[in-house]
């Protein structure tokens, strides 16, 4: 703590790409802003908290003789956290799973939906998904599809092996890999029985063909890069999406050019997943320090850009919620601004990188949107409701 006057002030080093950093923790201590990628210990010697995201590396390393007694992540992901050290020095942590769900999902479901119109497929309900990595988001993103009437095949190792009594209920990775449209949502492991690690290489990425569609919206290392590029080379390569990548933010433009879809590592960057993130770390920074929970995310968000669409009974179900989808999320923006990022140096590039997650624009959520339908049947009511949408019939 820092003593100003009389009066001792608790120090919080934060990602200054956190959104809402004054109104969560304004009156908790003094905030100090600071570029995660390029953290030093110096930058975090004299604080009391530290508020991180997924680009800062959370371990011995840094925050060794430091005052340092709680580390918040604002992310789904821990795998950049030093969870054992932590533990040992008693140091108090708390992540944020969970919070961007509902954004992957949209992501996965507006990529879905100019997959259809790529393929030319009228249903696209039609398509079977395999879902590898069934957590918050995988979760999220099944409940979704199945509500939209697509069939979905899980694979999830662990869980499979945990959950004895729904073992039945998922599926290995090959089955999943025979799917339409084969996503990624898993964490990033090293060890244990089922690493994640390079899972999708060689001969997995030899099994699929040119009318699959792979899309990695997890963890870059989920996927072996070069094994990637080669496979892409060939002529009956698959379709591929990539949101995440090896060696972020440096990386490669051979692989951004021959992916259908690019795009920044933003799937997850919705408004309400970011500000709801930050939410969990002050709820569990509260916890930790005995404070009263006062405030909520839902206080802070802003009338959305696009706040209404309506729909008559001419309009074809499928056309219109792919239609209100993509008004909330088209991808191809984001794949357009990656691409113009490749054309200078890698230290060039690899700071555009960082650009576009730091200044990304305003991404509002399908529930932000409200959809007025007139004359309309229930099939469409049910689909518009299990993408999230707020109905006025």
């Amino acid at each position: 703590m820092r003593a100003t006057g009389e009066t001792t002030v608790m120090l919080i080093v934060a990602d200054e790409n956190i959104p809402l950093l004054d109104s969560f923790f304004g009156d908790i201590g003094e905030i100090r802003r600071v570029n995660g990628r390029t953290l030093t210990p110096d930058q975090v010697k004299d604080a009391d908290i530290l508020l991180v995201r997924s680009v800062t590396r959370v371990d011995r390393q840094l925050l060794e003789g430091t005052r340092v007694r709680f580390v918040g992540t604002a992310t789904i992901g821990t795998d950049h956290i030093d969870q054992a050290w932590l533990q040992e020095q008693g140091i108090g942590f708390a992540a944020a799973p969970g919070c961007n769900a509902v954004s992957v999902a949209e992501y996965v479901l507006s990529v879905l939906s100019l997959y259809a119109e790529k393929r030319g497929i009228e249903d696209w309900s039609s398509l079977t998904v395999g879902i590898v990595g069934v957590g918050n988001v995988g979760g999220e993103l099944a409940r979704m599809l199945e509500r939209l009437d697509f069939t979905v095949k899980l694979c999830d190792p662990p869980r499979q092996e945990a959950e004895e009594e729904h073992a039945e209920e998922f599926v290995p990775l090959a089955e999943a890999l025979e799917c339409d449209v084969v996503t990624l949502h898993t964490p990033l492991t090293r060890t244990g029985d089922h690493p994640t690690n390079r899972m999708v290489a060689g001969s997995e990425l030899a099994a699929l063909g040119q009318d699959q569609l792979l899309i990695n919206a997890g963890r870059g290392e989920v996927i072996d890069g070069e094994a990637l590029l080669a496979r892409l080379q060939l002529a009956d390569a698959p379709t591929v999406v990539l949101d995440v990548w090896e060696h972020e933010p440096g990386i490669k433009p051979d692989l951004v050019d021959r992916v259908w879809l690019a795009t920044p590592h933003i799937a997850g960057y919705s408004l309400e997943g970011k500000m709801q993130g930050t939410e969990m770390i002050y709820q569990a920074l509260c916890r930790y320090l005995g404070l009263p929970v006062r405030k909520k995310a839902g206080q802070f968000l802003p009338e959305p850009a696009l706040s209404k669409v309506s729909f008559t009974s001419s309009a074809d179900e499928d056309e219109a919620v792919q239609v209100a989808l993509r008004a909330c999320y088209d991808p191809r923006r984001d794949d357009a601004r990656l691409r113009l990022t490749m054309r200078g140096n890698p230290e060039e590039r690899a700071q555009a990188f960082d650009r576009l997650r730091r200044d990304y624009p305003v991404r509002r959520e399908c529930s932000s949107l409200k959809v007025q339908l007139k004359g309309s049947s229930k099939s469409i009511q049910d689909s518009f409701r299990a993408i999230g949408f707020k109905l006025k019939i």
